[in-house]
């Protein structure tokens, strides 16, 4: 069954991204056929939060590491291609500077900070959109994993990290543009970073990178691997007494699951065009723990269901209805807590459990 579902899921998300693209690009602006670029960004930036909510099911639904910080691991991923991005502008920018951003020149730096350098190299600022997150996510567990803070502790301390992320962000003298952030991209890879099939290129590398991530995450938690880590999950005295060691299995899926949130960030900003420090708030932390809970813990798919179902909703409310989204998104959570537990996916498994079979379900 989680195989079945993992592959459904693929194929769901290429052929929809495929299809949204193609129907962006080929017919004409007045055929009813046309997906306009509006709903191809929008879709785009749903995968990336997809990516984000599966790197939360990851050490949430196997692990047992509730993250309320997670979206931190998501900006600097952001804030890493927003760096790539800003150093393409060149003379084209507002101050007509190559060497500076324009906010730098706005605040009268007189050189480029070191750690600045090196992102007008794409190979380098991928590198940095995997290294940067995945840096801070090694040496984060493994102050707190050896330390053994866990449950809720380890839950405030990673609220604590993002958003002392979000007030070091705020401030000019950082270099990452203080409140306003980085926006007004132009080029991406050579490409200019609003034309339609940039955007299209976007959803699909979005579609793909989900798709890989989801495949390596499906690999991890089907394996012996991911059995010690449920075992650690369940009962980490009793792992700790047979041998194992938990903080090393915890702290490779926190490695690796900040690692695809920055990805996400990373695609997500020059589908935006912007990356500020709002992105560091809590609150989007607690949404996205909100998307796993809604789609279903530990199910991988439902994370990416949940993500997509409740961004969709999101997006309606907040045109149609903003003062009401806090409270529909409270009252969401409270019902899945009291009466879907197991989220959308684990309520589909128990009808199909409860619906008599013909035979066994063979083993996977």
């Amino acid at each position: 069954m989680n195989r079945f579902a993992t592959s459904l899921c693929l194929v769901l998300v290429l052929a929809g991204a495929l299809a949204l693209g193609l129907l962006d690009l080929l017919p004409p602006a007045g055929s009813p056929w046309h997906v306009s670029p509006y709903v191809v960004s929008l879709a785009g930036k749903y995968l990336c939060y997809a990516m984000l909510a599966l790197s939360v099911d990851l050490v949430w639904g196997f692990a047992g590491i509730l993250s309320l910080g997670h979206a931190a691991f998501f900006a600097m991923g952001g804030y890493a291609m927003g760096m790539y991005l800003m150093r393409q502008i060149g003379t084209r920018g507002v101050y007509g500077n190559a060497v500076l951003p324009d906010f730098m020149v706005f605040l009268n730096w007189k050189a480029l900070p070191w750690y600045w350098h090196g992102f007008d190299n794409p190979m380098f600022a991928g590198l940095m959109v995997m290294a940067v997150p995945g840096v801070v996510a090694l040496v984060f567990g493994w102050l707190a994993f050896r330390s053994r803070v866990t449950g809720v502790y380890l839950s405030i301390i990673t609220q604590a990290l993002t958003y002392a992320l979000q007030l070091a962000f705020f401030r000019n003298d950082m270099g990452f543009g203080g409140n306003n952030g980085l926006t007004d991209f132009k080029d991406l890879l050579g490409y200019p970073v609003a034309a339609r099939t940039t955007q299209v290129g976007l959803l699909w590398a979005s579609a793909a990178a989900l798709a890989l991530a989801l495949l390596v995450c499906r690999g991890i938690v089907s394996s012996r691997f991911g059995r010690v880590l449920v075992a650690v999950r369940d009962a980490e005295s009793r792992t700790r007494f047979l041998g194992y060691r938990p903080e090393s299995y915890m702290l490779f899926v926190w490695v690796i699951s900040a690692i695809i949130a920055g990805i996400g960030g990373a695609l997500y900003v020059p589908q935006v065009g912007i990356i500020n420090p709002s992105e560091f708030a809590p609150a989007n932390s607690i949404e996205a723990v909100v998307w796993v809970a809604v789609g279903g813990r530990g199910t991988l798919v439902g994370a990416v269901l949940g993500a997509i179902l409740v961004s969709a909703g999101k997006t309606f409310l907040t045109g149609a209805l903003p003062e009401i989204w806090l409270f529909a998104l409270g009252a969401l959570f409270i019902v899945v807590t009291l009466f879907l537990p197991r989220g959308i996916v684990g309520l589909f498994r128990r009808r199909r459990a409860l619906s008599p079979l013909p035979g066994p379900e063979p083993a996977e």
